[in-house]
């Protein structure tokens, strides 16, 4: 039995993350649930967005399935995600998109999994006004460092290797941005050679996003640096339905912490509306993660045969006319 850190996060988190747990326990997964908070909910509850508590039991466990949160406005927190990431040292965000049954989309075939370097780049928010009092001249710094680039590259490689995938594909603007993902580059170029078996190639940032709308279905494991993974990852998830279907992973040397990584929809909230597709992926990416493979991939197979009926038991969002409810129940009966 793995304890698992479970953080059902604000607005729909609740809903959707009922409906995962109840899945996995039909699937007969080994987890021993060790619920915390964080966000807004955490925020009203006790003033902080990111409790110790949370912290410490991540730390403790080493593994968290976390619904979507809200930053409290003015707390000093840019992102309690960016937090946790920063804090763990998630350095490998790992975003699949893939075309499923039954979902709209204007691609067919896409099975593509994109690593994002996690803890530099822009993102690190290194930010300064040149002149204080006007303030009408900013400057950004991103940082990118040899050790850093090798650590998701490598990543990439492994999982192409250890997924049975073909190519990796490097994401840069070393034409322009000549030291930072200039850097990124040559160090993808070295990495590369202790995986002959695997195709290489690397592709301008401005050019991959083209690439992407016009045959998506060429790429197959890409790796880029934080901003550039940020805006393509999305970019991905919309060839396949969008944020709403699709999981993510976010893994360091010592924890991994999976998310849904669409918004808390507080609209909805309440509702019985949400779709929980996207949690339930990342929660199979963490079945796998700690080795309770057999499990995640007959949970897939009922996702797939629920997809394939979904008029009746899907949410609105992905076509159907159904509720979190009549998915939960249908993937359950499915397994």
């Amino acid at each position: 039995m793995k304890k698992v850190v479970l953080i059902p996060g604000d607005g729909i988190g609740k809903e959707i993350t009922n409906s995962v747990v109840t899945i996995l326990e039909k699937a007969e997964a080994k987890i021993d649930w060790v619920e915390c908070s964080a966000g807004l909910s955490a925020y009203e509850e006790t003033g902080n967005p990111l409790p110790e508590e949370t912290i410490q039991a991540i730390e403790e466990h080493r593994v968290a399935l976390k619904g979507p949160l809200t930053t409290p406005v003015g707390t000093g927190f840019r992102s309690v995600n960016v937090a946790l990431r920063q804090k763990f040292h998630l350095y490998s965000n790992i975003r699949p998109a893939q075309t499923l049954p039954s979902i709209d989309s204007a691609f067919k075939n896409v099975n593509m999994v994109i690593f994002r370097e996690n803890t530099q780049g822009l993102y690190i928010g290194k930010e300064q006004w040149v002149d204080e009092d006007e303030k009408n001249h900013a400057e950004s710094i991103a940082v990118v460092t040899e050790e850093a680039s090798k650590k998701i590259i490598t990543s990439a490689f492994e999982y192409a290797r250890a997924h049975d995938r073909k190519k990796v594909t490097l994401v840069h603007k070393a034409n322009i941005l000549k030291f930072t993902t200039g850097l990124f580059l040559e160090v993808g170029r070295e990495v590369a050679k202790a995986f002959p078996e695997i195709e290489f190639e690397d592709l301008i940032v401005d050019n991959m996003a083209m690439q992407m709308v016009m045959r998506p279905q060429r790429f197959d494991v890409v790796v880029t640096t934080n901003l550039f993974g940020d805006i393509l990852s999305d970019l991905a998830s919309g060839l396949v339905g969008g944020l709403g279907v699709t999981g993510a992973a976010n893994i360091g040397d010592d924890a991994a912490m999976f998310e849904a990584v669409h918004g808390s929809a507080p609209d909805i909230a309440g509702q019985n509306k949400a779709n929980p597709l996207a949690l339930l992926f990342s929660s199979l990416m963490m079945l796998e993660h700690i080795d309770q493979m057999q499990v995640a991939e007959n949970i897939r197979k009922a996702v797939y045969k629920t997809l394939v009926e979904r008029k009746v038991y899907c949410t609105p969002d992905i076509g159907g006319e159904g509720t979190t409810s009549t998915f939960t129940q249908a993937v359950c009966d499915n397994i």
